[in-house]
């Protein structure tokens, strides 16, 4: 098969990308090639996303803020139901720590994102004051204008019309003088240009190219999902500890859990440790008065950054027809519809919307 791209790896980055470029150059041939049965089967499919407009920081902001036109009223024809549900965020002061919201104040202020001081009395009157001990709700920061995303249907939307081949991890790139050999296990592929959006594997990619890696790391992060006595009631916030030890919200009746955790790992089909599992469960029982009634389930994903934690989008600068759209991080689901457009007019070699200087590959080449 022979395409003028070819995106290797169709989670959120590659699938978003490739649906870019259909609508911006729809003469290109393209074709994503995804190394599971399944596309997002890694990272993408294992996301608790929410859109929050302060989430990555300062570097992040522009492409969240960006992306929220496309999540409110999405192109005719990408869906069938609304890719956001209003959630806000609430992020608690902990007692052990209490200069940990006023640092998290001072990063909304830099980002110049509007939020809302609560007071304990405001905090016990509204949906999350049962859910909190009386230590634990002393005040907090409300950010108001947060969605739940649906992630699936972002997912979806993004693939509906994709030639994609599954089952199909590369083996080897090879540069020739007709464009690029890529041996999969689904067969040879030959194309134009490829574009790295391997996730996780991405320097691995970009070492069977023959590109210099850019450092990125994949780093573990756990979820539990518990049912409670009471339940959680449905209009919860998100609450996040502003020490960065946990965050929570409902979902379906129970409650989703997360030590916020970032382990460095290595790209494989990561799974959930015991041990975190049973920190965080035992630190939101010190949290909480809700009494845990069981573990329903958990899993682990893989949130991969660059060493400056901005993604890695635009051409590799010294390999010819490689491109990069990878490092998302944790924030890879929110920034989608921005990052696809950035990096489809990159590759096409127009102007985009958002400024891409920040974010270039280029900037770890000597």
């Amino acid at each position: 098969m022979t395409y003028d791209v070819v995106i290797i790896g169709a989670g959120i980055a590659g699938a978003g990308l490739g649906w870019a470029l259909r609508r911006q150059a729809p003469d290109l041939r393209i074709g994503l090639i995804e190394r599971e049965d399944r596309p997002g089967y890694h990272t993408t499919g294992r996301s608790a996303a929410f859109w929050v407009g302060s989430y990555g920081g300062p570097g992040v902001v522009p492409l969240t803020l960006a992306s929220k036109g496309f999540f409110d009223a999405p192109p005719p024809g990408f869906g069938d139901r609304p890719l956001l549900t209003r959630r806000p965020s609430l992020v608690i002061a902990p007692p052990d720590d209490p200069g940990a919201l006023d640092a998290e104040a001072a990063s909304y202020d830099a980002s110049h994102l509007p939020y809302d001081w609560l007071d304990a009395a405001a905090l016990a009157a509204g949906p999350a004051g049962a859910m909190l001990r009386p230590n634990w709700r002393t005040r907090a920061i409300s950010e108001n204008d947060c969605f739940d995303i649906d992630v699936a249907a972002l997912h979806q939307g993004y693939l509906r019309g994709a030639e994609i081949m599954t089952d199909a991890g590369v083996e080897a790139i090879a540069r020739r003088d007709d464009g690029w050999h890529i041996a999969t296990r689904a067969g040879p592929v030959i194309a134009t240009t490829i574009v790295n959006a391997g996730g996780a594997w991405a320097d691995n990619i970009a070492v069977l190219a023959g590109a210099r890696p850019r450092g990125l790391t994949p780093y573990r992060r756990t979820m539990a999902v518990l049912d409670l006595d009471p339940p959680p009631p449905a209009d919860l916030p998100v609450v996040m500890d502003a020490a960065g030890r946990f965050y929570f919200k409902p979902d379906g009746g129970r409650l989703w859990l997360s030590p916020h955790d970032e382990i460095p790992d290595v790209a494989h089909d990561v799974r959930p440790e015991d041990i975190d599992i049973a920190r965080v469960i035992d630190l939101f029982q010190q949290v909480s008065p809700a009494r845990v009634v069981r573990l329903a389930s958990s899993w682990a994903g893989l949130r991969t950054f660059a060493p400056d934690r901005l993604p890695v989008f635009g051409w590799d600068g010294e390999v010819p027809g490689l491109f990069w759209c990878a490092g998302q991080g944790g924030f890879g689901i929110q920034t989608a519809p921005a990052a696809s457009d950035l990096c489809a007019a990159l590759l096409l070699g127009t102007v985009p919307d958002v400024e891409a200087a920040p974010y270039l590959a280029t900037r770890f080449l000597p």
